[in-house]
Formats: C-alpha cells, sequence, structure tokens
C-alpha cells in the first residue's frame, strides 16, 4: 500500500468520512504510515464497525453535518477523505440538523442531481467550510487499478469490441450522471448502472443474459469531468465472484482511475475463475489494436 508521492497534508489529523466497505480502514493505515493521526467519522448504519474501531471514530448521522463538522474541527482534523459507499437516502429520511439544513440549501439542486454533482457540492462545500479534500487514491496509489491485463487470462477478440461499446456506453451515461459502469454481451448491452450501484446491476445483468452466447463484460470508468477526490469506481474480490456468479467473462476497469479493494486477492480470483481483469485507457494492453481494427 503505497501513497502518492505528490501528496501534501495541511494538518496533522486527517478526517476521513467513511461508509462501507475496508477502504476506509486501508486509508487510515496509510495516514499512519504518514506519521500522521487518525480521525474517523463513520456514517452510522453504512460504516463498518470491525473496519473503523481500530481507530478514533464516532459514528454520526449522514445528514447531521452540524455534528460532523464539529466533531472534526474538535479533533484537530484540517485534512478530509470521503471514502466507502453509501446510498443516498430519500429526501425524507434525511432529517437534517440545523446546520445540515444550511449546507442543503448551499448545495441547492445538486441534491436532486446525480451523485457526481451531489458529491462535488459537497467537496466545495466543505473546502468553504476550511477543511482541505484529498482522494484517496491518493493514499492508496498501490491499490490504483494498473493498465493493461492483470492476471493469466487474456480477453479475445468479441470481448474487447464489448469493452469498446462498454466505454461508448459509459461515456454517454457519464455525461448525464447516471452512473459508471454497464454490462454489455456480445454487443448488447444488459444493464446500466444507476443507483442502485454495481452489485445489483451485476444481477440485473445476469437476468438478461443472452444463452449460447459468450459471457459478457463488466466495465468500470469514471464520468467524464468527474471529481477524483470522492466516488472512485471501486472494485473488489467480491466484485469478481459475483460477476462469475452472473456469467460474465472478464472486468474491465479505467487504469488509474479505479481503486481495487485488494489487487491482489481479485487477480487470484479472477484467475481461479477464468475472468480476465483489463486496466483500459491510453496504452492499455490490447485495446489500441481494439480501437483502431489493428
Amino acid at each position: 500500500m503505497l501513497v502518492g508521492d505528490s501528496l501534501r497534508l495541511v494538518g496533522n489529523c486527517v478526517g476521513i468520512l467513511a461508509g462501507g466497505g475496508p477502504l476506509p480502514g486501508q486509508v487510515a493505515r496509510a495516514v499512519e504510515a504518514l506519521g500522521h493521526s487518525v480521525f474517523i467519522v463513520g456514517f452510522q448504519d453504512f460504516a463498518e464497525p470491525h473496519v473503523i474501531e481500530p481507530w478514533p471514530h464516532r459514528y454520526i448521522r449522514l445528514a447531521a453535518a452540524g455534528e460532523i463538522l464539529s466533531c472534526l474541527r474538535a479533533e484537530g482534523c484540517r485534512d478530509l477523505v470521503l471514502i466507502g459507499p453509501v446510498r443516498r437516502p430519500s429526501f425524507s429520511d434525511l432529517r437534517p440538523d440545523a446546520v445540515g439544513a444550511r449546507i442543503m440549501a448551499r448545495i441547492g439542486r445538486a441534491l436532486f442531481s446525480g451523485d457526481d454533482g451531489l458529491l462535488a457540492a459537497i467537496v466545495r462545500v466543505l473546502g468553504e467550510e476550511g477543511f482541505a479534500i484529498h482522494g484517496a487514491h491518493e493514499f492508496l496509489s498501490g491499490s490504483v487499478g494498473r493498465s493493461g491485463v492483470l492476471g493469466r487470462v487474456q480477453p479475445d477478440v468479441g470481448a474487447l469490441a464489448d469493452i469498446r461499446r462498454g466505454q461508448d456506453v459509459v461515456e454517454a451515461i457519464g455525461r448525464l450522471d447516471i452512473g459508471q459502469g454497464c454490462v454489455v454481451q456480445d454487443g448488447l448491452v444488459l444493464a446500466v448502472e444507476a443507483m442502485e450501484g454495481t452489485d445489483r446491476m451485476l444481477l440485473r445483468a445476469g437476468e438478461c443474459r443472452q444463452p449460447g452466447r459468450p459471457g459478457g463484460v463488466l466495465v468500470k470508468m469514471l464520468k467524464p469531468g468527474q471529481d477524483r477526490r470522492a466516488d472512485l469506481p471501486t472494485i473488489g474480490p467480491d466484485t469478481v465472484w459475483r460477476a462469475v456468479e452472473v456469467g460474465l467473462r472478464g472486468i474491465a476497469f479505467e487504469a488509474g482511475a479505479t481503486l481495487m479493494t485488494d489487487p491482489a486477492a481479485c487477480i487470484a480470483a479472477a484467475d481461479e475463475a477464468g475472468l480476465f481483469l483489463i486496466g483500459i485507457g491510453d496504452g492499455a494492453v490490447g485495446m489500441r489494436a481494439a480501437r483502431t481494427g489493428e
């Protein structure tokens, strides 16, 4: 787990706003390796206790912005990282505190936009509140998916064509701030990701799988113009096994812009299952040929 060379921290304590999954703990370990202290605000009902409880922490409701900001300031946190999935609650379930209501007013219409628009607005407001916002990838450069084929399994010509089709689809839905992924099988788009997230999209893709054809391909990419300090595409070993369960033959992700919760375990799972993993983008193995028809 490596830390990016360009990382510059403002203060000594880094605050982590933690959703689910293992990445908040990985960021916390990386921060400590830099010689800085950590305080984690775990979003209630989303953060996983076994992940965040080895560090000083507090569970707070997602919309209790006043409590969150007061807590971070009391702990001396000037640098913040937002990491881990959080399911967007309905407006009626938010129940913001007084500060949260004022922040919601400052966020404005972004509350009703896609996730990227909302997260970009939250990052902006946190910056206006005096915090320096960092992306998890700045601390976890060793977990950023690299370019080319990972593992032993190579995508064939048909799979590369599906990846190219998936790139076009994800770019299109990304421009509308809808989602970061899709599943393509033999040129047919089985599912696109919206607010339900990747796991549920994969289930839907499995239900739509076309018999008698090679398995589909999951494509995960950043939305065009997306702020990298929040909600980078993420895959883990569970993603690989879910892809296997629904009959996919491979996963393509945007190299340099995707976090892998455990790169070695992802590759091992893919090799065991006979599924390919490929980092796509400029210079990615095989994709130049797929794009140019060489």
